[in-house]
């Protein structure tokens, strides 16, 4: 088994990255692999609404690291993704990360257990993770719970690491992931798993 975590924060080795570290160690103890991929310092397009990858499945722009991180989906079991608090929102690279990857592969990630992770400062926090949580919730990805929000608080990472209530939620979030994962995964191979879903319905609000 696998999970993948995107560190959205602009610095590779910041805040961002230090919190994903502890859970990824804990993953890694319970025999679960992780990746770790920057992506918050590549220029990065949002989505135009181009409807490109419906038949393509791949996005349009080849110049930022969406088409990577899709190509890397078939692969895992788990999604985390990480994001420092920038003006009470996640940081804009991995909004337009997510809103793509979102629409592009979506099929390859439902059903597939999905966590957020924030760093911040001081303030912010509690906004950031519910932005970053509705992605999963759309798209039929249990959402892996911990024993608070899952934030870290520092202005660097050496910070961070001695926030230790932040330190705790971090190693339960990954104990957690891990669980849901092995859970998942008995299940399947007993012919326990998610309904398929139903073709999508789209409506407004005058039809």
């Amino acid at each position: 088994m696998k999970v993948l975590m995107l560190n959205g924060g602009p610095h590779k080795d910041g805040c961002t990255n230090a919190a994903l570290n502890v859970v990824a160690g804990v993953l890694n103890d319970e025999g679960i692999e992780t990746e770790i991929l920057h992506v918050g310092a590549t220029p990065t397009h949002g989505c135009m609404g181009c409807g490109g990858c419906g038949s393509t499945g791949k996005c349009i722009h080849n110049e930022d690291m969406v088409n990577e991180i899709l190509d890397k989906l078939d692969d895992i079991d788990g999604l985390i993704v990480g994001s420092p608090v920038h003006y009470a929102s996640a940081a804009g690279a991995i909004s337009c990360i997510l809103d793509r990857l979102f629409v592009a592969g979506k099929k390859k990630l439902q059903f597939k257990p999905g966590a957020a992770v924030v760093s911040c400062r001081r303030g912010g926090a509690s906004a950031t993770f519910d932005e970053l949580n509705k992605y999963f919730t759309i798209n039929n990805m249990p959402v892996v719970p911990s024993l608070y929000w899952n934030s870290v608080h520092g202005n660097k990472k050496e910070d961070v690491l001695k926030d230790e209530e932040g330190m705790q939620v971090m190693r339960q979030l990954g104990r957690n992931m891990a669980t849901m994962l092995k859970c998942f995964e008995l299940g399947k191979n007993n012919g326990i798993g998610f309904g398929l879903p139903e073709d999508k319905i789209k409506t407004n609000f005058i039809r």
